[in-house]
């Protein structure tokens, strides 16, 4: 289809318009884009543009997009011009082409700040319409707003199977050094294998990271995926204010990756009829994926989202009785409670086997007879110690043969044939989130659990809490059976507000077992833990995207550091600016298999390394993820800004040689290697290189001289 001609008055009209639109920071332009002040000559086959100091996207006559992204003075492409929005029919064809009809841009103002946006509009051969509204906004360079929309403008009932947004193939630096890979990505899914968040892309890698279920009991997550090389990165995901059942696969092809934001969405697309996709976005950056997701939660805070403020207590270090496992008793944990008090900790957790059964949440009476009398007391032995209690909870599941089941089948969360949807680690049920009684119940225990037996925290776990199925209980009146994926943060807002209402300084911890976070949680809980890490590396990086989603002084802990290299990594913690945690038993283990036994040589090690976290309380600094790159620079390295002094965290095998020191400020600063107590004389960001060797990490504190 041709373009309709545009008069010579019309093309004046319309470069006024983009006179207008342009502003300091972005701009949209038909003939040419500047960058640094610079004017560059645009493709032959660029139509319109919208670009500002980190990102240019390029659209033909096809309505097919290339991404660019800038270097110094210069736009890089990243991207060939392919259709990066399109619709996939019930017989599988996809609605690719789309003849561009007009185009126009305008300045915008609103909750993010002054900015610029492109809407175009084009037509198929089959009569559908797609408009596109892309925005860009001052505050947030290189972070392109989008909302596609199709109508059917034929007679015809078109049936839709789904649609795409986003969907690019970044091409491959042009030289890679000593055979590293070309790509690392962050992808925001969850997996049942509980897979590392951040991974190098390596030939025939391929995910496709679906935010529903991806088993009975793993699910949800933050709606990001991001791929960088060593110059620059791109990054697709979605806008929207409650959990979606979106795809954002990510696929290495032939030395390309290839990612997108996708969804099923069936439906019969009736002539005039039309529907919006989510509200997506595709933002290029510098450096690592930590700018994307530090852009993503202020953006989403400006929405609504924010994470929790978390009190003075979130911060403070902990002992879980998680180290004698399920045949833990009250008698082991106050055996236990002096060691804990020595080491210098603050919390003490009751685990998992405290309850008569999952879903039956009251004391088992093996352990403890007198049932909430025996509870209150164990609470008041902890306060004792000067140490704050937490109980371990696992809402929404309840086991075959619990109390709850059986009077009360009616929560039960069910599929689309009525069978239930089983959590695995428990062998057991959930229950509908978005169902009224569910919700009172829950808020019930909450509050007998902090008001009546009188713990400061609640230890609220597992893989199944990070994101639900849709719920076809007939007995709930769903509108909609999503309702239950979208409403679970609101679940966790009725738990948090109940416990607040009751202590302002509760703590709230949310630890949802190797998943990838749901980043719509983060309001209704104040601590987010590692996680079950299965290495000090998932340590590291899990804290590096905790603190760009959640915020740069987060309540982080690395979870029990048992869990970590070696059971003994305190540094990977300490130097991501984590808070330190321990499940060791004293003065016996019952386990002698598997001991988490505090020996006199851990005592000691165990006892430093508290001392350190004590002393300086680096949680509560500014972590600074956009001074390295976590995927490509060697040796890896963290850094948390704390009272105008910097602390440094490199991790490596082995490592010696030249270590760069990044974000130094003016004058010269005093360098130690503060956990072995040694000085390494002064540096300055004009002399930041020095030569060093360690194994494994080095943590180092430059103070201003």
């Amino acid at each position: 289809m041709k373009l309709p001609q545009v008069s010579r008055r019309r093309f004046v009209q319309l470069a006024s318009g983009i006179a207008i639109g342009l502003r300091p920071g972005s701009h949209a332009a038909v003939a040419g884009e500047t960058t640094a002040g610079r004017t560059l000559r645009a493709s032959s086959a660029s139509v319109a543009s919208l670009g500002d100091s980190l990102i240019r996207l390029q659209f033909d006559r096809r309505m097919r997009c290339r991404v660019s992204h800038a270097q110094g003075t210069r736009y890089q492409p990243l991207t060939r011009y392919r259709c990066s929005d399109f619709l996939v029919l019930a017989d599988g064809r996809r609605i690719t082409d789309f003849d561009l009809q007009q185009h126009a841009t305008a300045a915008v103002n609103g909750v993010h700040g002054p900015g610029t946006r492109l809407r175009m509009t084009g037509r198929s051969e089959d009569g559908v319409e797609k408009s596109v509204d892309l925005e860009l906004f001052d505050r947030y360079p290189g972070f392109v707003f989008s909302r596609v929309t199709y109508r059917n403008l034929s007679a015809a009932t078109i049936s839709v199977r789904g649609w795409r947004n986003g969907d690019f193939l970044i091409a491959a630096a042009d030289a890679r050094g000593g055979g590293a890979p070309g790509f690392w990505c962050f992808s925001g899914g969850s997996h049942a294998d509980r897979r590392d968040w951040v991974q190098p892309v390596k030939h025939g890698f391929a995910q496709k990271d679906f935010l529903g279920m991806t088993a009975s009991d793993y699910g949800g997550g933050t709606p990001i995926v991001d791929v960088w090389r060593r110059d620059c990165g791109l990054a697709v995901g979605h806008l929207e204010l409650t959990p979606k059942l979106v795809s954002l696969p990510i696929q290495e092809q032939r030395g390309a990756v290839r990612i997108a934001v996708s969804a099923q969405h069936s439906r019969e697309l009736a002539g005039g009829d039309h529907f919006d996709t989510l509200e997506t976005f595709v933002a290029a950056h510098r450096g690592d994926y930590f700018a994307t997701l530090d852009a993503y939660r202020r953006i989403m805070a400006e929405r609504g989202i924010q994470a929790a403020a978390p009190p003075a207590p979130s911060y403070e270090s902990i002992w879980c009785a998680w180290g004698y496992e399920r045949a833990c008793t009250s008698q082991l944990i106050e055996a236990t409670l002096p060691k804990v008090q020595q080491l210098g900790l603050r919390w003490a957790v009751i685990d998992d086997g405290w309850q008569s059964a999952v879903g039956d949440w009251r004391p088992n009476r093996a352990r403890y007879p007198r049932g909430d009398d025996d509870m209150k007391k164990l609470v008041r032995s902890i306060r004792s110690h000067a140490l704050k209690p937490r109980l371990w909870f696992s809402p929404l599941s309840t086991a075959p043969g619990s109390d709850l089941l059986h009077d009360h089948t009616d929560m039960l969360l069910l599929d689309r044939d009525g069978a239930v949807q089983e959590i695995s680690w428990w062998n057991s049920f959930y229950l509908c989130p978005a169902y009224a009684p569910t919700v009172r119940y829950t808020q019930s225990l909450v509050a007998k659990f902090i008001g009546d037996w009188g713990f400061a925290g609640l230890k609220i776990d597992g893989q199944h809490l990070n994101g639900v199925a849709p719920c076809f209980n007939p007995a709930h009146n769903h509108r909609r059976p999503e309702e239950s994926v979208e409403q679970l943060p609101q679940f966790y807002r009725a738990m948090y507000e109940t416990a607040t209402a009751i202590d302002p300084e509760v703590v709230m911890e949310l630890c949802p077992c190797g998943t990838c976070y749901s980043f719509f949680n983060f309001p209704y809980m104040n601590q987010a833990p590692a996680s079950d890490p299965e290495s000090s590396w998932q340590v590291r990086l899990k804290g590096k995207t905790l603190k760009a989603l959640m915020g740069p002084s987060a309540a982080y802990s690395g979870d029990h550091v048992e869990l970590s290299d070696h059971g003994d990594d305190f540094a990977s913690t300490v130097g991501i600016g984590g808070i330190v945690s321990t499940k060791f038993t004293w003065p016996v283990d019952p386990k002698p298999r598997d001991s988490f036994l505090l020996t006199p040589p851990k005592e000691a090690e165990w006892r430093r390394w508290i001392g350190i976290y004590q002393d300086r309380m680096l949680p509560l600094g500014h972590y600074r993820g956009e001074l390295y790159d976590i995927g490509f620079d060697r040796p890896e390295a963290h850094v948390v800004e704390k009272s105008g002094r910097l602390y440094y965290a490199f991790f490596a095998d082995r490592w010696r040689g030249a270590i760069t020191l990044r974000g130094l400020g003016a004058g010269a600063y005093r360098l130690r290697d503060y956990v072995n107590d040694r000085d390494l004389g002064t540096v300055s960001a004009g002399h930041n290189r020095l030569d060093l060797a360690f194994e494994h990490a080095l943590l180092l504190e430059a103070i201003p001289a």
